[in-house]
Protein backbone atom coordinates (compact mmCIF):
# COMPACT_ATOMS: atom_id res chain seq x y z
CA UNK A 1 0.00 0.00 0.00
CA UNK A 2 1.41 3.31 -1.02
CA UNK A 3 -0.75 5.73 0.89
CA UNK A 4 -1.91 5.70 4.47
CA UNK A 5 -5.17 3.92 5.01
CA UNK A 6 -8.19 6.11 5.77
CA UNK A 7 -9.27 6.41 9.37
CA UNK A 8 -12.10 4.05 10.35
CA UNK A 9 -15.26 5.95 11.21
CA UNK A 10 -16.84 4.45 14.34
CA UNK A 11 -20.33 3.03 13.81
CA UNK A 12 -23.22 4.19 15.93
CA UNK A 13 -24.83 1.35 17.92
CA UNK A 14 -28.34 0.29 16.91
CA UNK A 15 -31.32 1.69 18.86
CA UNK A 16 -32.79 -1.60 20.16
CA UNK A 17 -29.80 -3.69 21.31
CA UNK A 18 -27.19 -0.91 21.54
CA UNK A 19 -24.75 -3.08 19.57
CA UNK A 20 -22.36 -1.92 16.85
CA UNK A 21 -22.34 -5.39 15.27
CA UNK A 22 -26.08 -5.08 14.58
CA UNK A 23 -25.45 -1.75 12.82
CA UNK A 24 -22.71 -3.36 10.76
CA UNK A 25 -25.05 -6.21 9.81
CA UNK A 26 -27.87 -3.82 8.90
CA UNK A 27 -25.48 -1.78 6.74
CA UNK A 28 -24.73 -4.95 4.74
CA UNK A 29 -28.41 -5.88 4.60
CA UNK A 30 -29.41 -2.40 3.40
CA UNK A 31 -30.60 -2.07 -0.17
CA UNK A 32 -30.50 1.22 -2.13
CA UNK A 33 -29.71 3.29 0.99
CA UNK A 34 -32.93 2.27 2.79
CA UNK A 35 -31.49 1.86 6.29
CA UNK A 36 -34.76 2.12 8.20
CA UNK A 37 -36.20 -0.60 5.97
CA UNK A 38 -33.17 -2.78 6.68
CA UNK A 39 -33.64 -2.28 10.45
CA UNK A 40 -37.31 -3.31 10.10
CA UNK A 41 -36.31 -6.46 8.19
CA UNK A 42 -33.62 -7.33 10.76
CA UNK A 43 -35.83 -6.83 13.83
CA UNK A 44 -38.71 -8.75 12.18
CA UNK A 45 -36.31 -11.60 11.41
CA UNK A 46 -35.15 -11.71 15.05
CA UNK A 47 -38.79 -11.80 16.21
CA UNK A 48 -39.46 -14.71 13.85
CA UNK A 49 -36.32 -16.49 15.08
CA UNK A 50 -37.51 -16.19 18.69
CA UNK A 51 -40.93 -17.56 17.67
CA UNK A 52 -39.35 -20.50 15.81
CA UNK A 53 -36.81 -21.44 18.49
CA UNK A 54 -38.48 -20.17 21.66
CA UNK A 55 -35.20 -18.50 22.67
CA UNK A 56 -33.92 -14.92 22.50
CA UNK A 57 -33.59 -14.07 18.79
CA UNK A 58 -30.64 -11.75 19.38
CA UNK A 59 -28.63 -14.48 21.14
CA UNK A 60 -29.47 -17.00 18.39
CA UNK A 61 -28.29 -14.47 15.77
CA UNK A 62 -24.99 -13.96 17.61
CA UNK A 63 -24.52 -17.74 17.86
CA UNK A 64 -25.30 -18.13 14.15
CA UNK A 65 -22.73 -15.46 13.24
CA UNK A 66 -20.05 -17.12 15.37
CA UNK A 67 -20.88 -20.49 13.75
CA UNK A 68 -20.27 -19.17 10.23
CA UNK A 69 -17.17 -17.10 11.04
CA UNK A 70 -14.20 -18.56 9.13
CA UNK A 71 -10.79 -19.10 10.74
CA UNK A 72 -8.72 -19.72 7.59
CA UNK A 73 -9.11 -19.00 3.90
CA UNK A 74 -7.07 -19.49 0.74
CA UNK A 75 -5.39 -16.61 -1.03
CA UNK A 76 -4.06 -16.78 -4.57
CA UNK A 77 -0.35 -16.16 -5.01
CA UNK A 78 1.56 -16.31 -8.28
CA UNK A 79 4.92 -18.06 -7.98
CA UNK A 80 7.05 -18.86 -11.01
CA UNK A 81 4.26 -18.82 -13.57
CA UNK A 82 1.90 -20.94 -11.49
CA UNK A 83 -0.86 -19.68 -9.25
CA UNK A 84 -1.09 -21.38 -5.86
CA UNK A 85 -3.94 -21.30 -3.37
CA UNK A 86 -2.15 -20.54 -0.13
CA UNK A 87 -3.99 -21.03 3.18
CA UNK A 88 -3.86 -18.00 5.46
CA UNK A 89 -5.47 -16.99 8.72
CA UNK A 90 -8.27 -14.45 8.41
CA UNK A 91 -7.89 -11.06 10.09
CA UNK A 92 -10.38 -10.36 12.90
CA UNK A 93 -12.32 -7.61 11.11
CA UNK A 94 -12.43 -9.63 7.88
CA UNK A 95 -13.80 -12.67 9.76
CA UNK A 96 -16.81 -10.68 10.90
CA UNK A 97 -17.20 -9.05 7.51
CA UNK A 98 -17.17 -12.39 5.66
CA UNK A 99 -19.67 -14.00 8.01
CA UNK A 100 -22.07 -11.06 7.68
CA UNK A 101 -21.77 -11.01 3.89
CA UNK A 102 -22.32 -14.76 3.63
CA UNK A 103 -25.38 -14.67 5.86
CA UNK A 104 -26.97 -11.81 3.89
CA UNK A 105 -26.10 -13.34 0.50
CA UNK A 106 -27.42 -16.80 1.27
CA UNK A 107 -30.51 -15.33 2.94
CA UNK A 108 -31.31 -13.51 -0.29
CA UNK A 109 -30.83 -16.74 -2.26
CA UNK A 110 -33.27 -18.71 -0.06
CA UNK A 111 -36.88 -19.43 -0.91
CA UNK A 112 -39.35 -17.48 1.16
CA UNK A 113 -42.06 -14.92 1.19
CA UNK A 114 -40.22 -11.91 2.57
CA UNK A 115 -36.61 -11.04 3.28
CA UNK A 116 -37.37 -11.21 7.01
CA UNK A 117 -38.57 -14.82 6.58
CA UNK A 118 -35.51 -15.75 4.54
CA UNK A 119 -33.13 -14.13 7.02
CA UNK A 120 -34.86 -15.75 9.98
CA UNK A 121 -34.60 -19.20 8.37
CA UNK A 122 -30.91 -18.68 7.55
CA UNK A 123 -30.19 -17.52 11.12
CA UNK A 124 -31.90 -20.58 12.60
CA UNK A 125 -30.10 -22.92 10.17
CA UNK A 126 -26.69 -21.32 10.86
CA UNK A 127 -27.19 -21.50 14.61
CA UNK A 128 -27.79 -25.26 14.27
CA UNK A 129 -24.72 -25.69 12.05
CA UNK A 130 -26.71 -26.10 8.84
CA UNK A 131 -27.64 -23.92 5.90
CA UNK A 132 -25.79 -22.45 2.94
CA UNK A 133 -23.72 -19.91 4.89
CA UNK A 134 -22.45 -22.63 7.25
CA UNK A 135 -21.65 -24.81 4.22
CA UNK A 136 -19.67 -21.92 2.73
CA UNK A 137 -17.56 -21.72 5.90
CA UNK A 138 -16.97 -25.47 5.83
CA UNK A 139 -15.98 -25.33 2.14
CA UNK A 140 -13.55 -22.50 2.87
CA UNK A 141 -11.95 -24.49 5.68
CA UNK A 142 -11.83 -27.62 3.50
CA UNK A 143 -10.06 -25.65 0.72
CA UNK A 144 -7.47 -24.40 3.19
CA UNK A 145 -6.96 -27.92 4.55
CA UNK A 146 -6.53 -29.35 1.04
CA UNK A 147 -3.90 -26.74 0.15
CA UNK A 148 -1.95 -27.05 3.39
CA UNK A 149 1.03 -28.31 1.37
CA UNK A 150 1.52 -24.79 -0.02
CA UNK A 151 1.55 -23.11 3.41
CA UNK A 152 5.33 -22.64 3.19
CA UNK A 153 4.76 -20.07 0.39
CA UNK A 154 3.04 -17.78 2.86
CA UNK A 155 4.37 -14.22 3.03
Amino acid sequence: MRKTQPKKIPLAPDPKFNDRLVTRFVNNLMWAGKKSGAYIIFYDALDKVSKITGDNGYEIWKKALSNITPGVEVRSRRIGGATFQIPAEVRADRKVSLSIKWMVKYSRDRNGRSMADKLANEIVAASKGEGASYKKKEDTHRMAEANKAFAHFRI
